[in-house]
């Protein structure tokens, strides 16, 4: 999984493709038979689908249960419109895999869809900004009141009731400290501001000195060059490289890209998945226009 230090070996087929300049540079391979473009788009699934089993979340407002299961719908959703068009057992199989997950899932991504609905409006119920200006017992007042609803709306459902009861339980013990600040114009309910000021000179020192945690990252995705020293001026970059083989140079740029697609569909984001999907199936609609 390594390139540079530890070049992965170019296949025959790959280095007597067609290269030529891609987007971000890279030399990408043109002249791909049919079969060999089918292979590319299930393999690209594969490691979409492999991606979104990894998913974590990030408490309290972004559940990766939920966020894994709409994502994988939307891959679901995508390979039937492409199994529609033309077959492929590969793409059958992961399908109706993913399918049967889904399934046995589905009853508890929607308790969790609606323990979700019940934090962002406790957390509308507790936002300053966002309601008229309130005493602290008008706002417990709000609060537990709306605590008794949803116990009230869980009773014949023992998964949400179990949530509900958490979310009461911890709304309790925050309580004695929780209302003062309404009672004092101005007064920050907790010190996260404070603290936000802390992470954001973090954040800018890790923009100007490297990234915390993000060498292996960056050596997992875009090979251990990261590890080889650098020429400090352009000048000597131009003499370096003007001594390596051509042939070579190409290999070593189409390894790069190929190393690097396997990383492709790594994103958190639902406009890029979406974007990639769609690509995908406009690939797949060209290896058989009919």
């Amino acid at each position: 999984m390594v390139t540079g230090l530890l070049p992965s070996p170019v296949s025959k087929e790959q280095a007597s493709t067609l290269e030529t300049e891609g987007d971000d540079g890279l030399s990408t391979s043109r002249e791909t038979t049919i079969p060999q473009e089918r292979d590319e788009i299930v393999t690209a699934f594969k490691r979409r689908v492999r991606y979104l089993l990894t998913l974590k979340g990030r408490p309290p407002f972004r559940l990766a249960g939920l966020e894994m299961s709409q994502r994988l719908t939307e891959v679901v959703d995508c390979l039937e419109i492409l199994l529609s068009h033309s077959p492929d057992e590969t793409l059958g199989q992961l399908q109706q895999g993913l399918k049967d997950a889904l399934a046995l899932v589905e009853a508890d991504c929607l308790n969790l869809a609606h323990a979700e609905i019940w934090l962002k409006s406790i957390s509308n119920i507790l936002d300053p900004d966002e309601n008229e200006p309130r005493t602290g017992p008008v706002v417990k007042t709000d609060l537990f009141a709306y605590l008794n609803l949803i116990r009230d709306q869980s009773q014949d459902n023992d998964r949400l009731l179990q949530f509900a009861t958490q979310i009461e339980k911890t709304s309790l013990n925050y309580s004695p400290g929780l209302f003062s600040s309404y009672d004092i114009p101005a007064l920050p309910r907790t010190n996260n501001e404070r603290e936000s000021e802390f992470r954001d000179l973090n954040r800018r020192l890790l923009r100007t000195t490297g990234q915390k945690g993000a060498t292996k990252r960056i050596i997992q995705r875009s090979g251990a060059w990261e590890l080889i020293p650098k020429p400090d001026t352009f000048e000597q970059t131009v003499t370096a490289l003007s001594q390596i083989d051509h042939d070579e140079y190409k290999q070593e740029r189409q390894r790069i890209f190929i190393h690097r697609n396997r990383f492709k569909f790594h994103t958190r984001s639902a406009i890029q998945s979406q974007k990639h999907l769609n690509d995908l199936k406009e690939r797949w609609f060209r290896l058989t226009p009919d």
